[in-house]
């Protein structure tokens, strides 16, 4: 399960890059020995990630953004960045969260871009830095600081927040007289209502995305109640079993599943859009779920051609978004750990993260940066801006959320029962305790 899960999170990061990063790249040196003579005055802070720099005339917003807040820093401080790439061939076997664990432990870069698990994994190991006393620190989101802090240090920063939500076509739900559902309650009669009018399977879904649904009832009240440090403690410290709270999603989705409102053969089987959006695309289906920037991309659910909402996941308080975060980290052994900082809180600056956040129209990390989204994503975006939310990664759960989750709900879509599902959670719990 751990080799399966690695690989799902190696999914998680690079896969969510490639919507935003997608293009040829080059690793940005510049022909010339004057630009090379230059570049060797000056210091030079190593950045591993899953991209390279884009090429000066690369029409991808979302790179050439970056790009341009990593060029702020260089200028401010006088450095230049290098960007270390990770590519499948030159590590073979090996997924992008195995390669950043040994990179990060033999200190061979200075900043790098994480997945949870990685966060969670280094962070208690006392291979990253503390953040706290930067600047763009004292900006963040409570969501951002609760996610990525470790042993009481905040070790890692995103330039965005991920939030996923429920992707519906609101003329099918307003041609048989049905309102946007809150409860799980609700949502479960709008599936029995498109069944019956012909829609063969109401909800389209993939192999990646359906612990949503799990994580939005397992972890409403715990995130929007005001005893949010006491209940994960008790969870780390075992009084408290993380099964206990995933039962009623998981034995929600095997409703769904046995009332044939999820196709789970095919959802086992099929990639996160890939499979299910056609069908929606072409009105045949209701419901799927999938990430804000879906929302805005051709290559996904944008510009269709009916009035699309994105809603959060039905809860028992209502709509509710799941957020997941990577984040930027340096290494606590870095090399240039000073620069690497200075680097990192210019990047992470507010005028940094609003360049990136209008050009890309995503959710800032930071409190002080709002940006208009698009009508179909103001459901989800009034949410998060709420403080209404349930995090489907945090780094200071000592079991990993996110890919346990998806890789557990795998299994029930392969036919295993809730009970089988729940005890592979206490296992997993009970595997924590004796690290």
């Amino acid at each position: 399960m751990r080799t399966l899960m690695k690989r799902f999170l190696s999914f998680l990061l690079a896969g969510g890059m490639l919507l935003s990063f997608s293009g040829c790249g080059t690793s940005g040196k510049q022909d010339g020995n004057l630009a090379d003579n230059e570049k060797q005055e000056k210091l030079v802070i190593n950045l591993f990630g899953s991209m390279e720099k884009s090429k000066p005339d690369l029409k991808n917003v979302a790179r050439s953004a970056f790009d341009q807040t990593v060029a702020m820093a260089e200028e401010r401080l006088g450095l230049t960045v290098e960007y270390r790439t990770y590519t499948a061939e030159n590590y073979q076997e090996k997924t992008y969260d195995d390669v950043s664990l040994d990179r990060v432990r033999n200190h061979m870069d200075d900043l790098y871009l994480l997945n949870p698990d990685t966060i969670q994994v280094l962070g208690s190991e006392g291979k990253l830095a503390d953040l706290s006393g930067l600047s763009c620190a004292e900006n963040l989101r409570d969501v951002v600081k609760t996610a990525n802090t470790v042993d009481g240090k905040l070790v890692a920063i995103p330039q965005e927040v991920v939030a996923h939500g429920l992707f519906v076509n609101k003329d099918l739900f307003d041609q048989y007289k049905l309102k946007l559902p809150n409860t799980p309650e609700e949502f479960m009669e709008c599936c029995r209502v498109f069944k019956e009018n012909g829609i063969e399977t109401p909800i389209g879904a993939n192999r990646w995305w359906l612990e949503n649904f799990v994580l939005a009832q397992a972890y409403a009240k715990l995130y929007n109640g005001d005893d949010t440090e006491t209940q994960i403690a008790a969870l780390n410290n075992g009084t408290a079993k993380y099964s206990d709270y995933m039962r009623p999603g998981f034995e929600y989705l095997k409703e769904l599943i046995d009332k044939g409102y999820i196709d789970a053969k095919t959802a086992y089987t099929y990639e996160a859009i890939e499979g299910e959006g056609p069908d929606f695309m072409a009105g045949k289906t209701p419901i799927v779920m999938a990430y804000w920037t879906a929302a805005n991309a051709e290559t996904a659910y944008g510009k269709p051609d009916f009035n699309l909402q994105v809603i959060g996941f039905p809860s028992e308080l209502g709509q509710m978004p799941v957020i997941s975060i990577t984040g930027y980290a340096v290494s606590a052994e870095a090399e240039h750990l000073e620069e690497a900082l200075e680097v990192l809180d210019v990047v992470l600056s507010d005028e940094a993260l609003r360049l990136y956040s209008e050009t890309n129209q995503v959710i800032s990390p930071s409190k002080n940066v709002e940006v208009d989204c698009i009508d179909a994503l103001k459901p989800l975006n009034d949410r998060v801006n709420e403080g209404v939310y349930v995090l489907g990664s945090n780094a200071s759960m000592k079991v990993e959320q996110w890919g346990n989750t998806c890789l557990i709900v795998r299994e029930l879509l392969g036919g295993a029962s809730v009970d089988d599902c729940m005890a592979m959670f206490d296992e997993l719990q009970e595997e924590s305790l004796k690290e």
